[in-house]
């Protein structure tokens, strides 16, 4: 339990920034699904369009420092590689 006012309001604020920050690594991890359902599915267009849907979702998170770059970049890259293995 915080002791100072100003402890307490940092425990608020902690709280409302780890709420939002689970919506957009929710928002991020939706994204990055729905790309690898369309991997799965075999359709190479709807793949490259979910792709180009979810690159600004990732860097976005990047933006705000929820995620780490290299981390966004490795989603980023894997996916593209996924894509384009398709035929």
């Amino acid at each position: 339990m915080a002791n100072t006012k100003s402890a307490e309001k940092a425990a608020r604020q902690a709280e409302k920034h780890r709420a939002r920050n689970v919506a957009l690594r929710s928002r991020m991890r939706t994204a990055v699904r729905k790309v690898t359902t369309a991997i799965a599915g075999g359709d190479k267009v709807a793949a490259q369009n979910t792709y180009k849907e979810a690159v600004p979702v990732i860097d976005t998170l990047v933006g705000k420092q929820i995620i780490h770059r290299n981390k966004a970049a490795r989603h980023k890259s894997r996916l593209s590689a996924r894509i384009r293995a398709m035929q």
